[in-house]
């Protein structure tokens, strides 16, 4: 059920960091292969950010400063100071480094020398979960303001996949993982005020995660760089890091874990699919996604009230991971899409192990001046 605290929590604003120009199908196309037009279709990536060269493979900037980059965007929209920030949560799964934590690097370069990080390792899902854990410590009044951010680097692992081979001799199932990724950086300001004793009735919010996977095959599997053999074994494989993806169990299981995610998040909130106004779901309208909605025993009047309510913007960036949630609600913020007053269903739906997090809030924030609004 909805929890009500002690006090108020509101986003204030949101962020968010692409590095590098847009990388185009039809550049990709010259430099690993096309992909069938119909598998192209089906996964519904146009374009994507990378932090490493197309061309050369070198990085051009790094996840802490694609997180720093969008949290600075973040805390100015929001005209708070970084040095009021005494919460940072960062999810990633491709730090720089695996110790110190990704979170300090971010926490130093915003000029902070003292501050409460966490750091979540949760792809898709670890956003969300930040969310709700920052908004935990700021309503109890551990925290008074927190940034969250989730942040992605997944083009290091892709280049490698076809830098000086022939384009025409890349497997369909590389192209297929090359098309899909993208890298970028997303945040969000969170602050606690005393609750307005004015307020009719307590905001409704609601948070729940599962990991529906712990049976399975990953469904993705980053592999290299860990413990799971001495590093020498390690040296001698093709690839000193590598990532998996099994294609056919994320199109079947991604809607079904979908489907779960959907009926605990209207039964903790006690909401209704026509009480969300926006649905966060970056990956909600790639067919391979929503084609397996009926599958799963979602109607077809729910399926159209999802297509009019799903904000995502996978066309454009890529499947980014971490990032994936924040810089979709990014982009619904400033386009005018989510609106003050809209009830907002966060769902993050991530492949390797099946997690999901959703949470349930009420948007309070004005779209920034300058942007474009949604009609």
């Amino acid at each position: 059920m909805p929890t009500t605290t002690d006090r108020h929590v509101s986003v204030l604003s949101t962020g968010a960091h692409l590095p590098g120009a847009p990388i185009d199908n039809a550049r990709l196309a010259d430099l690993c292969g096309p992909l069938p037009e119909e598998v192209a279709d089906g996964i519904q990536v146009r374009s994507r950010h990378w932090i490493a060269d197309p061309e050369t493979g070198s990085h051009r900037t790094g996840t802490s400063a694609m997180a720093v980059a969008a949290a600075r965007q973040a805390l100015d929209r929001a005209a708070v100071d970084p040095s009021e920030v005494d919460l940072l949560m960062m999810s990633t799964a491709s730090p720089e480094y695996p110790l110190p934590a990704a979170a300090t690097y971010v926490q130093e370069q915003l000029g902070l020398q003292r501050c409460a990080t966490m750091e979540f390792r949760a792809a898709c899902a670890g956003f969300v979960q930040g969310m709700d854990y920052a908004r935990r410590l700021l309503a109890d009044g551990t925290y008074d303001t927190a940034v969250v951010i989730g942040a992605e680097s997944i083009s290091p692992l892709l280049v490698p996949l076809y830098l000086g081979q022939d384009p025409q001799r890349i497997r369909m199932r590389d192209r297929l993982t090359l098309y899909t990724f993208g890298d970028g950086a997303g945040a969000a300001v969170l602050r606690a005020q005393p609750r307005d004793s004015a307020r009719r009735e307590p905001e409704r919010y609601a948070f729940g995660t599962q990991c529906l996977g712990g049976m399975r095959r990953p469904g993705m599997q980053i592999v290299g760089g860990g413990t799971d053999l001495p590093a020498s074994e390690q040296a001698r494989r093709k690839r000193l890091v590598e990532i998996k993806l099994d294609v056919a169990g994320t199109t079947t299981v991604g809607p079904q874990v979908f489907h779960t995610a959907l009926r605990d998040m209207l039964a903790r909130s006690g909401l209704a699919l026509s009480d969300i106004d926006a649905c966060v779901l970056p990956e909600g309208n790639a067919d391979y996604f929503a084609e397996g909605f009926g599958d799963v025993g979602i109607s077809g009047e729910d399926r159209a009230a999802l297509q009019k309510c799903i904000v995502e913007n996978l066309s454009d960036v890529g499947a980014t991971g971490s990032a994936a949630v924040p810089l979709a609600l990014d982009a619904g913020w400033v386009s005018g899409r989510i609106r003050p007053g809209a009830t907002v269903l966060l769902l993050g739906v991530e492949a390797s192990r099946y997690v999901y997090a959703g949470l349930t809030l009420e948007w309070e924030a004005r779209t920034p001046a300058g942007t474009v609004r949604h009609a």
